[in-house]
């Protein structure tokens, strides 16, 4: 996460998140699952613009008409919530130019969330601390707390259990964005929770050496399956990745984004050609690297 600040606003780039691996322990209590998943932030973002309002209120303006700038929108109910938390009266106004695909698995709300958390605190000199602004991020998504410890982490319980991971190099992936998204908590209601969940062990070794062969090997996402008994084209679009034989190929988070973990940027840029040849308006490709450090594009 990257803060620039001016005499006027801050700026804040707010990354996406792709899961390395997935896998759910269990349900629990309150109606979430537990889960163990290896997120890791990639280089394609959001934009957020925040001025100081002395009106008081939180107004959110949007590039993308389809997206919701009202009450329900995680950007103003993190503004909302730092108000509250710190009896705040000032508000703000925030343009967010959104480059990160909705309902796709990528964490683009999440990580529009703590942007909003971060940049209100420097734009309104709160001084709150990360952890302080991460507890608050937990109260609006299992997601958000990732996102103040970039750029990779292992989390635990719902995901709001964050501890970095060492990731040595970048990696180079293509997604495939496809023109549907999935609701999570659909997917969550179809996931078929193991007898016996899958050891972390190799992937995070992988991941600790930056090995890329291996991480290919090792890439699991329990929700896929369930994600795909809804929307069965998830499966189409894996195997057209993995025809192009990358190290590996699956889908991140709930889905639908499906990605491939290239060898090099080279094998990425070839991949992204082919697959934009057939894409045929029903999925977009992106060619992006893994964040190694906090700053923008």
């Amino acid at each position: 996460m990257h803060l620039l600040q001016t005499r006027q606003d801050v700026l804040v780039w707010a990354p996406a998140k792709v899961n390395l691996f997935l896998e759910v322990l269990g349900k629990r209590p309150d109606g979430f699952h537990e889960i163990a998943t290896l997120m890791l932030a990639i280089r394609r973002f959001d934009t957020l613009c925040i001025k100081e309002d002395p009106s008081g209120e939180i107004l959110l303006h949007c590039n993308r008409s389809d997206l919701s700038t009202g009450p329900d929108n995680l950007i103003v109910r993190a503004a909302r919530l730092l108000q509250k938390h710190t009896g705040e009266s000032r508000g703000c106004r925030i343009q967010l130019v959104k480059r990160i695909p909705m309902a796709a698995g990528l964490a683009g709300g999440s990580s529009d969330a703590a942007a909003t958390l971060l940049g209100l605190n420097r734009l309104w000199q709160l001084g709150l601390q990360a952890s302080e602004l991460e507890k608050l991020g937990a109260e609006l998504g299992s997601d958000v707390p990732f996102f103040f410890h970039l750029p990779a982490a292992w989390c635990t319980g719902r995901g709001e259990i964050v501890t970095p991971v060492s990731f040595p190099r970048p990696l180079d992936l293509v997604l495939l964005c496809p023109s549907f998204g999935c609701a999570t908590a659909a997917v969550y209601r179809h996931v078929q929770v193991p007898d016996k969940p899958l050891d972390c062990a190799a992937m995070l070794a992988a991941a600790n050496a930056g090995d890329v062969a291996a991480i290919g090997r090792h890439l699991h996402n329990r929700l896929q399956p369930a994600a795909t008994a809804i929307a069965p084209k998830i499966a189409e679009y894996q195997q057209r990745l993995l025809a192009l034989n990358p190290a590996g190929a699956l889908m991140s988070g709930s889905g639908s984004t499906l990605f491939a973990v290239c060898r090099n940027r080279d094998e990425a840029q070839r991949m992204a050609r082919e697959l934009r040849d057939s894409a045929r308006g029903v999925y977009q490709v992106y060619v992006v690297r893994s964040c190694l450090e906090q700053r923008p594009p």
